[in-house]
């Protein structure tokens, strides 16, 4: 058990790193203000969720290490928002009953969105985003789907490996055109 605090590489150095980025990359000013996402939890909770997909998509794409490296972000996505409600004092009775929740929500966004992703415009997608993102409020859904597919372009030319080491790059948002 102390072994991995003895240890100077961390074996999951890096899934944190990948973690990390993804998180950064949702918690992007520009999300929550030009593109109207909500800042609430809820919405900050949906744009994290976006991008765990994005780059769980690109990488269950790919070879077994990297689909492994998908479950292992995917597991640590749960564990954080695991984390982040007991830490908002959410009753620990009532926490793995939230986390299940929040599975289905992944896994249900993550089909519509591949559904969406698949359809030559980006009327189902931003359909899928108005309803999940943006909870059916009238925002900018267009902007954030050119957004998810230029983010999906942009994934789908970088290696699984180089990902998969932690190494990932998304889209500037602000530089999606309004």
């Amino acid at each position: 058990m102390f072994q991995r605090l003895r240890s100077k590489t961390d074996p999951q150095a890096k899934i944190r790193s990948l973690y990390g980025a993804i998180v950064a990359q949702a918690r992007t000013p520009g999300f929550y203000g030009e593109y109207g996402v909500p800042d609430t939890v809820e919405g900050r909770f949906d744009m994290v969720l976006l991008h765990v997909y994005l780059v769980w998509r690109r990488l269950s794409k790919a070879g077994t290490p990297e689909r492994e490296i998908a479950q292992q972000v995917f597991d640590l996505f749960f564990q954080d928002m695991d984390e982040s409600m007991r830490e908002l004092g959410v009753g620990d009775l009532s926490v793995p009953r939230k986390v299940r929740a929040m599975g289905e929500a992944f896994y249900g966004r993550a089909n519509v969105y591949d559904t969406a992703l698949g359809e030559a415009g980006d009327g189902p997608l931003a359909a899928a985003l108005k309803r999940n993102v943006f909870g059916g409020e009238e925002n900018q859904p267009e902007r954030l789907a050119r957004y998810v597919r230029a983010a999906d372009r942009l994934l789908e030319a970088q290696t699984a490996e180089t990902i998969a080491r932690g190494k990932v790059a998304f889209p500037v948002p602000e530089e999606i055109a309004a």
